[in-house]
């Protein structure tokens, strides 16, 4: 475990984080790891699903269909990651089912991870850090390894892959990401960031060199870089994605 911490605390990106922990979770019994988190969630919804930060070493094809077609909307394993914090076997999907609990939209969803192999693991769903934000894991058996094998691991090793799971969320909610849009340019984060610090646009002009012209132009590519629709939308978004503030490698 310190071997881990010291390993994951000093990873300066996502990609190097991200396999890091991909092998150590393959060393419990688990091949296929996806992991999700959001800043935009409301009662109704978990936001834009191009603003979640997404890992995942999932197959296209399936991540195509079970995130890009809506298919994780009616997930059994993300709502129960959405209405509780700690971590869940899927054997209990299985009672779920046998029991004739599912909706039918959530028994299709089981029956398309049956088929795509996706049968036996553990949801992990970690701590909200405010209202807005959810995120949580979901670990899926490797090939060969069943529900049963699997809960043997849990009740040996339970406690540290938790933990486990728990360090490596933290670290990566403040790494920087960009999500499947652009991230921004070297001038757009320093423009956003003098905006964060309260500086009028002339302020920032006289600041960086440029006219104020320019300035607008770096924010307005900004806000498109973002999605947003107002400067102060784009400080708060870079900010939540750690885009703005932070260190050059």
């Amino acid at each position: 475990m310190i071997e881990y911490t010291e390993k994951v605390m000093a990873a300066r990106d996502m990609e190097s984080l991200w396999q890091y922990h991909l092998e150590r979770m393959s060393r419990f019994g688990f091949g296929k790891l996806l992991y999700g988190f959001t800043f935009h969630r409301t009662e109704t919804s978990l936001g834009d699903p191009q603003d979640w930060l997404i890992l995942t070493n999932h197959g296209k094809g399936y991540i195509d269909h079970f995130l890009k077609d809506g298919l994780y909307f009616h997930a059994p394993m993300v709502r129960w990651a959405v209405e509780n914090t700690g971590h869940c076997s899927w054997a209990w999907i299985e009672d779920q089912s046998r029991q004739g609990l599912l909706t039918p939209s959530e028994q299709r969803v089981y029956d398309f991870n049956r088929d795509q192999g996706v049968t036996a693991g553990y949801t992990i769903s970690f701590n909200d850090v405010s209202a807005r934000t959810k995120g949580g894991v979901a670990l899926t058996a490797a090939d060969g390894v069943s529900q049963a094998e699997l809960d043997e691991i849990w009740a040996v090793h339970g406690r540290k892959i938790v933990a486990m799971n728990n360090i490596a969320h933290l670290k990566i909610i403040n790494l920087p990401y960009s999500g499947e849009r652009r991230p921004l340019t070297k001038r757009q984060r320093e423009a956003l960031e003098w905006v964060g610090e309260g500086k009028t646009t002339q302020d920032i002009a006289t600041i960086m060199g440029l006219t104020a012209a320019t300035v607008e132009k770096h924010l307005r590519l900004a806000r498109e870089a973002m999605d947003v629709d107002t400067t102060a939308q784009a400080v708060l978004k870079a900010s939540f994605q750690n885009q703005i503030f932070v260190l050059e490698r």
